[in-house]
């Protein structure tokens, strides 16, 4: 009779284990619907519903397991159960760019892994296909939180992992086909490999240890200017033929996703260490069987740091989609916010085919009064008109190289609905904006100086195409302008063609040695009377100054380099102009290349002012 009450007990709790895996599962389908850069009220009060759902059903579990378990609960069930409180967090972290959500998907995805709660149905006799997809997916999102880590051994482990359980696959199911499952298994190697070039490098996320140089503090901190602008939002995506990606993050965007987050501080980085009991029991409140706190926002935050500014990560929009998130994206911007976007896609110049002109009129003050569009002409160009006199302004037209000129967010055989034009991003400069285009087209956006509607804007331009010394193929490691931006030590160790290789010791100083290059280019803009505005009022938050400053180093280096003589058509450019004390050509500019290049052996590789080259051969 006990018997049986202990039989019908663990049917009852299956039961109601089941009902509400279902309506948890619901409740996470409306999340899993938003759009990582939803936010306002709606998408909180479903998360709030989903992480409710899910913390009753994984209390329920932990009180209840030996009955569901007698009752015939799955070891795969609760992986399957701790896969999607995973994947919350992670979407979590994917709204808010809080790294303390990360960790915890981290925490939940590592123990399934560990106990191998989806190994049990890999063994059975009837092995399940949908169930097989499922652990494969839950791979794939591991490594990519593995990776946003830096946990790069642990991801190299997973990609092992992955590429075995796709040969399994194809043998436990021979008539499915598991082609595109392999095809990922392509894209983590090639991914790992270009991730972990210098396995002796530093993370990518901003470190106060190290990104914020002590010499030049009194200099920031006594650095007044009118208006004073903080990174709030910014919108990145990436469009490029053969780029290297993983899933829906690609290289370019994955590395300037870290460079625009704060590195958490101390203990609060660590993972839990203490492990709870199979049946649910545990010490730590932080382990896979701990309680999951619905009120994150206001208790998951490390205390010694500012937030991180939040990112809208859009893999291969339209470019209507495009448009839509900046607007949603700009509306939200506070008065003392900046958006910072951040394209990466291949170019078109359509010079010779009918397309837009573009005519501004302009008052006294240089503010757009009228913005049209004119079909007429057979070539397309831009024309500012002004109500100072014809001497003085003029009009402006660009070169025949920027006809019709833009980028291009998809095939190029479906015209011009995927063509991103510089006058898209026009009507969103009545905000604040920071852009960032790396292209082999990006000059066509110089245009977008000078047309603002309300708000003059940052413009970081990539050069043309990559450069190197050598002849290996620099695509391979992603972009060379973003590579410059977020890792620009390593990007110049490919540019003078030094392997991944390099001795540590030497790595160290070289680091040193830029890391002061760095400060004294912060000092100067910092003193300098003739630097802009928009730059000023930017230089005081450390993401922007920090991405002003390796700008400043790849104009250098690029320009420096003896491979590409005086053509100045493949350098990297900026509007407004930077001040004159950190161009290319001053001694203070050249003089920080060359130390570096001598400590790396590279010197023969660039040219510079006599005087400056001089000076080191005396040393």
């Amino acid at each position: 009779m006990a018997v049986d009450d202990e039989m019908g007990g663990a049917v009852e709790a299956l039961g109601k284990f089941h009902s509400m895996v279902e309506d948890a599962d619901r409740k996470f389908a409306l999340v899993r619907d938003l759009p990582p850069y939803a936010r306002g009220p709606l998408h909180l009060l479903y998360f709030r519903k989903a992480f409710k759902a899910y913390t009753r059903l994984w209390q329920f579990q932990q009180r209840h397991r030996r009955e569901l378990v007698a009752g015939g609960l799955s070891r795969w069930e609760i992986g399957e159960l701790a896969s999607r409180i995973g994947q919350l967090f992670y979407g979590q972290y994917q709204r808010t760019s809080e790294v303390r959500f990360l960790l915890e998907a981290y925490v939940f995805y590592e123990a399934i892994v560990r106990r191998g709660y989806f190994e049990a149905a890999r063994g059975s006799a009837a092995p399940d296909l949908k169930m097989r997809y499922k652990e494969l997916r839950f791979l794939v999102r591991f490594l990519i939180v593995a990776l946003l880590l830096n946990r790069a051994d642990e991801a190299r482990q997973l990609a092992d992992l992955f590429r075995a359980l796709v040969e399994e696959s194809k043998a436990a199911f021979p008539a499915t086909n598991f082609k595109e499952w392999k095809h990922v298994a392509q894209e983590m190697a090639r991914f790992l490999k270009a991730d972990s070039s210098f396995k002796i490098a530093r993370p990518l996320r901003y470190n106060v240890m190290f990104d914020a140089h002590p010499s030049s503090f009194p200099c920031i901190s006594r650095f007044h200017t009118c208006r004073v602008l903080r990174l709030q939002d910014a919108l990145l995506t990436s469009y490029c033929r053969n780029e290297i990606k993983l899933a829906e993050l690609t290289l370019d965007t994955f590395r300037m996703l870290q460079c625009l987050e704060l590195e958490p501080s101390g203990s609060f980085y660590q993972i839990p260490t203490k492990e709870p009991c199979e049946n649910g029991s545990s010490d730590d409140q932080n382990g896979i069987s701990g309680l999951i706190d619905i009120n994150l926002a206001a208790d998951m935050m490390d205390p010694d740091l500012p937030p991180n500014p939040r990112k809208a990560v859009i893999y291969h929009p339209s470019v209507s989609q495009l448009i839509a998130v900046t607007a949603t994206i700009c509306e939200e911007l506070s008065s003392d916010g900046i958006l910072l976007i951040y394209i990466s896609a291949s170019g078109e110049i359509s010079a010779g085919k009918t397309d837009h002109t573009m005519t501004f009129k302009k008052d006294v003050y240089g503010k757009s009064l009228n913005f049209s569009r004119v079909h007429h002409t057979p070539h397309a160009y831009w024309k500012r008109e002004s109500s100072l006199s014809q001497s003085a302004v003029g009009d402006k037209r660009i070169g025949t190289a920027n006809l019709g000129s833009h980028l291009c967010l998809g095939s190029q055989g479906n015209g011009g609905s995927n063509n991103l034009y510089p006058e898209d991003l026009v009507p969103f400069t009545r905000k604040p904006l920071f852009l960032i285009i790396d292209s082999d087209n990006s000059q066509a956006f110089k245009i977008i100086h000078g047309a603002e509607r309300g708000e003059a804007s940052a413009l970081l331009l990539s050069h043309e195409k990559p450069l190197s010394v050598s002849d290996d193929n620099s695509s391979s490691s992603g972009s060379q302008f973003t590579y410059f931006l977020t890792a620009p030590l390593q990007a110049f160790c490919q540019l003078v063609g030094l392997s991944s290789d390099i001795e540590a010791d030497v790595y160290k100083d070289a680091e040193s040695l830029l890391s002061s290059a760095l400060a004294e280019w912060e000092v100067a803009l910092c003193k300098s009377n003739s630097l802009d505005q928009v730059w000023a009022q930017v230089l005081t938050d450390p993401f922007l100054r920090r991405l002003i400053l390796r700008f400043i180093f790849c104009r250098a280096a690029l320009s420096l380099l003896s491979s590409l003589g005086d053509s100045s058509t493949h350098l990297p450019e900026c509007l407004p102009s930077l001040p004159e004390c950190v161009l290319p050509s001053s001694a203070l500019t050249q003089i920080h290349i060359l130390n570096l290049a001598e400590r790396l052996g590279a010197l023969n590789h660039f040219h510079f002012l006599d005087s400056i080259r001089g000076s080191a051969l005396s040393r």
